[in-house]
């Protein structure tokens, strides 16, 4: 079962979920934006050291608490390390009163029928252990929708919802993300095959089974009203998908009820060479509009 504590603090607060799940082939561009070219590191090890390092600074930062931040999710291998001493999810629920999710997709399949489904993940029921060992609340996973496909959605959907009914099963709280792409001609139309899937699943989901949902934010306000008031749905997430800061906040302020969970556009503007004083500064002023933006 999810940790009651953290299940009230997702339920009843408010704040937004920071996403630090860079992975792959996402990280050497989260670094370069961080300041730290590629010339700088020459192996996966030395790459996931210096991202562990930008984690630990945001992390560790005075600015990054739960009061105004629920929770953050993280990549496998930060999971494997430690903040100050302390196992890295161990460390954010103990030190800062945020709750750790897990980044659990292994990736995405080329793109067919107009969408990119997950890989199999084969290994997924010993990753959720791991996860649970580590009082870890809930996983996240990402597929990606780039045309208004009716069968490669409606695949789509009904993919992560099998994967996420076995994450439930074993006591964690699934985060499905089904991005849709945010340069389509098509987003509109997407959007309205999604929001249809999404409902026809959730609507066979058994009463104590709960979910979450990560979208890209919708080009009409309000469109996923029906999807924040479902009985098996705790929060509503946004992700910046490409948006700016500024954008990505006015877009959420803009949807009542959904709150952010930003990655590019949280980290925007922090750097490497930054003082201590700057950085914290920055970041400061990221999470409070962050939040500001939120809390609509």
């Amino acid at each position: 079962m999810a940790d009651a504590a953290m299940l009230k603090k997702i339920t009843s607060e408010n704040g937004f979920i920071a996403a630090l799940d860079q992975s792959g082939g996402s990280t050497p561009k989260a670094l370069a934006l961080y300041g730290v070219e590629e010339s700088q590191f020459n192996s996966d090890r030395q790459m996931y050291d210096l991202v562990h390092q930008m984690r630990t600074r945001i992390v560790t930062s005075p600015a990054f608490t739960g009061q105004r931040i629920l929770g953050a999710i993280l990549f496998e291998n930060t999971l494997d390390r430690e903040i100050e001493g302390k196992p890295s999810a161990q460390f954010l629920w103990q030190e800062k009163n945020v709750i750790p999710f897990l980044k659990v997709d292994q990736g995405l399949v080329d793109e067919a029928t107009g969408v990119q489904l997950m890989k199999d993940m084969p290994e997924l029921d010993l990753l959720l252990d791991k996860a649970i060992a580590q009082n870890i609340f809930g996983t996240k996973m990402r597929s990606v929708i780039k045309r208004a496909n009716r069968q490669g959605i409606t695949a789509l959907v009904k993919q992560q919802f099998d994967v996420a009914k076995q994450i439930i099963a074993k006591g964690l709280v699934p985060i499905i993300e089904p991005e849709v792409d945010i340069n389509t001609a098509e987003k509109a139309d997407i959007e309205v095959i999604l929001k249809r899937q999404l409902l026809e699943q959730l609507n066979l989901l058994s009463a104590d089974q709960h979910v979450m949902l990560k979208l890209t934010l919708p080009e009409q306000d309000n469109f996923y009203r029906e999807c924040i008031a479902h009985k098996n749905v705790l929060k509503v997430l946004a992700l910046s998908g490409g948006y700016n800061r500024k954008k990505a906040n006015n877009k959420v302020a803009a949807n009542n009820g959904i709150v952010a969970s930003f990655s590019r556009a949280l980290t925007e503007g922090l750097s490497a060479k930054q003082s201590d004083e700057v950085f914290n500064n920055s970041l400061n002023s990221a999470i409070e509009t962050i939040y500001q933006a939120s809390k609509t």
